[in-house]
């Protein structure tokens, strides 16, 4: 019985995580183009035409019309589908570890051990949401927008009341220990980093603090350096060409989320 009842919980969370992420595909189309995200009715990008209720479905929709739109006929990509696959399983993720029972990572201290699980799992879903948006925008655009930083820097405000059990010392180092670095490099290298990605770090480090920041730096560098090798290896850049990092370094703050306090009592213990 109690398996059953898991399934169902877990399949309505993923429900409701695929319809945010077919939202947020609104939000990745419509904050670059400067388009009102809240009203207005979605429509294909290629004929403009608008969609109807059958063509919402997340995931469903986009299999059942063949991966076309029902009236130009033209491909749809799939990175629609993707984006509200990925809401679906970070719905998951937030779900398994703070509601769970038992939860998912139950010795991070970051994840568990504060006093509202259910607001705790809304904050860090709304967290991993708008790194999710920010990397597909900076991954089109390579740009990331001021709007969506500031979001993510009073989600490291709400964070101090109903999230991980950070001190605020470690939320005012956190501010600092990575974006300023980035930024006297940029100063010395130009271009080095973009202003996105330095104050994109600087909301991490509040909402991580300076442990989990680091750490959250750490993996972007590392992704991100794999796939610069990958466009040099491939040719589609050549040693002066730049990529978004902004991908790389959202990927290092989710991976913090999730295991930078782990991570970084491995590290330390070997000192």
């Amino acid at each position: 019985m109690q398996i059953a009842l898991d399934i169902v919980s877990y399949g309505v969370v993923f429900a409701f995580g695929i319809t945010i992420g077919s939202f947020l595909n609104v939000l990745i189309y419509r904050i670059p183009h400067k388009l009102d995200f809240v009203r207005g009715r979605s429509f294909c990008p290629n004929c403009e035409h608008r969609l109807g209720p059958a063509d919402l479905v997340p995931i469903f929709s986009y299999l059942a019309l063949g991966r076309k739109c029902r009236y130009c006929k033209k491909p749809i990509s799939p990175r629609y589908m993707i984006v509200e696959l990925i809401g679906g399983l970070l719905a998951v993720g937030a779900w398994a570890t703070f509601l769970a029972n038992p939860p998912l990572l139950i010795a991070n201290p970051w994840l568990v051990g504060n006093t509202a699980p259910p607001l705790a799992a809304v904050l860090f879903f709304l967290v991993l949401c708008i790194l999710l948006t920010i990397s597909f925008i900076d991954a089109d655009t390579m740009e990331i927008p001021d709007g969506l930083v500031i979001a993510l820097l009073v989600c490291g405000v709400l964070a101090i009341v109903v999230g991980p059990e950070v001190t605020l010392l470690s939320r005012g180092i956190g501010l600092f220990a990575v974006s300023v670095p980035l930024l006297v490099l940029t100063l010395v290298i130009p271009n080095a980093f973009g202003g996105g990605d330095i104050k994109l770090m600087a909301a991490a480090g509040l909402l991580l603090g300076w442990q989990g920041v680091l750490v959250a730096f750490f993996i972007g560098i590392v992704l991100g350096g794999v796939y610069g090798v990958f466009l040099l290896a491939t040719r589609k850049k050549d040693g002066k060409g730049l990529f978004a990092f902004g991908p790389a370094l959202c990927v290092g703050i989710a991976g913090a989320l999730f295991f930078g306090k782990l991570i970084a009592d491995w590290y330390l213990g070997f000192f």
